[in-house]
């Protein structure tokens, strides 16, 4: 009886949901960010600042409402689960602000230069990309990690 007992709870410990966590994750980004935007026509910020900072506050509130609700840390594969799901909430958010631009902001002409200026240099364009998509996903990821070792429970 006590071996279905401690793999019940063991199953349960390994079921845990993480979507209510990256809700977490996406409010504390999207919050994060519009004050550093809103800062940011005060004092000039860097871009990239402005993302890592906004991505850290997002992991912090996901990591404390984790433990809170668990009583317990993360463990590596859902941190790692949580980091890959924040990154894909931080680009989703991006492809839908980008959107948004493109469609309301961009007139013909915008969007024909843009296209030309894309197809006649794509290396760049494709690097930064890259290079941004790392920044997201590794300061996710140690933001998680140190968030999680700094508000766990001993």
């Amino acid at each position: 009886m006590s071996r279905k007992s401690a793999n019940l709870s063991n199953s349960k410990a390994q079921s845990v949901k993480l979507a209510q966590y990256l809700g977490f994750f996406m409010v504390g980004y999207i919050l994060a960010s519009a004050l550093l935007m809103l800062l940011q026509t005060q004092i000039a910020l860097n871009p990239q600042l402005v993302t890592l900072l906004s991505i850290l506050v997002g992991a912090f509130i996901a990591v404390h409402k984790f433990i809170k609700h668990y009583s317990r840390a993360l463990h590596k594969a859902e941190m790692i689960r949580l980091a890959i799901g924040g990154t894909g909430i931080v680009w989703l958010l991006n492809a839908l602000y980008f959107f948004t631009i493109w469609l309301w902001l961009f007139d013909e002409a915008n969007r024909q230069v843009f296209i030309e200026m894309s197809l006649q240099q794509p290396l760049p364009l494709l690097f930064a990309l890259i290079a941004i998509v790392l920044l997201t996903f590794v300061s996710a990821g140690i933001g998680i990690w140190l968030f999680n070792r700094l508000l766990s429970l001993k």
